[in-house]
């Protein structure tokens, strides 16, 4: 049973990072931010979940059917990560190339401590909670201080060169100019060894330049996703299911009359309207799996936002469901996610298995939420830095989709685009 209390925190001129600060100390945290980026889809302005009480740990070889136990089990607030290579657990597929990182598969926990964060309001919800503990912790927070931003500078080595990445992409034009795949993402890794960061100083960092409406930020004892995700996987509100893929990238400009131009130029570009169109398509086909007759609707078709880094086209596909209908199976059969896999999506993971050079891992992977009631949301792993301070190894990973308009000239240019971000909070002095 949890002890449920709301405070206020107007007086406060900068809660969340006092918050996360807080936070750090526990070897469990989970805290996702949506940037105040109000959308029609939208619970929390932010939350944190920190310290398990139980969790789950798995490789992908049955990895759905025991977050299924875990959840049933539970009905309560879990917090974790679905890792791409669960693709294995759901298809005869297989993960063989090099893992720097070495996390598991996939990992949830049941916090002992929540904080779900709405305009002035936090509502803070403790499993088992004793005494006066959460006026302590509140104490705590409220106390901690501004904290110092140190500079980094690490090494960052590329895994495929440019030389390279084009002669991928070209056997990736084959395959598709053969009939074997309409579209696949293809993605890239920069890593550096012996690196030495602060974690959540890099995170917050990455978080100010590009706000975007799903960040994360997950520690696990010594691993660490840190992530600005402008990408919605999978939502379930109720009854309905939300998915919200991106395809088509464009950068910003200062000058606000060629922003808006760029932003025009996105609209138009027929090669990235055929890709967010395609995977609308493989969308559509994932959640009829699970939805009820009929019910699987295009809510909005090439939609162009606008972030603080890049000019994006957003899709929104929503279905209903019975109320019988597991939330892990609705995972189950749209995982992963076909903005980062392609179509059709088997035959693209064994296409991208096959040219890509790292395990993909946590990237383009899914971070998020279950609540008691088994809704849940999810975000893409894209625009993100994954860390192991045991091993001292980082890692960043770009990608872009290959289709038969596709100029492997371009795509290498999107990708560094991509990784713009990244380059900047780890190499910043």
């Amino acid at each position: 049973m949890r002890t449920v209390i709301t405070k206020d925190i107007s007086p406060f001129s900068d809660f969340k990072n006092q918050l996360l600060h807080w936070a750090n100390q526990y070897r469990e945290v989970v805290f996702l931010d949506s940037n105040q980026y109000h959308q029609k889809y939208s619970s929390y302005d932010a939350v944190l979940a920190v310290d398990a009480f139980t969790s789950i740990k798995t490789d992908y070889e049955k990895a759905f059917q025991d977050l299924y136990q875990y959840q049933s089990q539970t009905k309560d607030w879990l917090f974790g990560y679905l890792s791409y290579d669960l693709k294995n657990d759901t298809e005869a597929l297989h993960s063989n190339n090099f893992d720097g990182l070495e996390f598991p598969d996939l990992f949830f926990f049941q916090p002992k401590k929540l904080f779900l964060i709405n305009g002035n309001d936090v509502e803070i919800q403790y499993l088992r909670v004793c005494d006066d503990e959460i006026e302590a912790d509140f104490e705590e927070i409220e106390s901690i201080a501004s904290i110092l931003h140190y500079p980094s500078c690490i090494k960052i080595q590329q895994r495929i060169s440019k030389e390279n990445y084009l002669s991928k992409v070209s056997k990736m034009l084959e395959h598709i100019h053969r009939g074997d795949i309409y579209e696949a993402n293809f993605c890239m890794e920069f890593y550096a060894e012996n690196a030495q960061i602060e974690p959540l100083e890099i995170y917050q960092k990455l978080n100010t330049i590009s706000e975007p409406p799903f960040a994360a930020y997950f520690k696990n004892n010594f691993q660490y996703l840190l992530s600005a995700s402008p990408e919605r996987y999978l939502r379930k509100e109720g009854l309905k299911v939300i998915s919200q893929p991106i395809k088509g990238t464009a950068r910003r400009s200062f000058d606000l009359e060629q922003d808006e131009q760029l932003k025009s130029d996105l609209a138009q570009n027929e090669k990235e309207r055929s890709e967010n169109i395609m995977i609308v398509d493989l969308v559509r086909n994932d959640l009829s799996q699970t939805a009820t007759k009929g019910s699987v609707q295009v809510e909005e078709l090439c939609q162009i936002y606008t972030f603080k880094q890049v000019h994006q086209m957003i899709s929104t596909i929503v279905s209903e469901v019975e109320n019988t209908t597991s939330p892990i199976e609705i995972l189950r059969t749209t995982f992963p996610m076909g903005s980062m896999t392609g179509a059709p999506k088997i035959s693209a993971m064994q296409i991208i298995e096959e040219l890509e050079e790292t395990k993909r891992g946590l990237y383009s992977g899914a971070v998020g939420y279950f609540t008691p009631n088994g809704d849940f949301d999810f975000n893409v792993v894209i625009r993100s830095i994954l860390y192991n301070s045991e091993n001292q190894y980082l890692s960043f990973s770009v990608g872009s989709a290959i289709t038969s308009q596709a100029i492997p000239e371009n795509e290498y240019e999107e990708c560094l685009l991509k990784a713009k971000a990244m380059f900047e909070v780890l190499q910043s002095k």
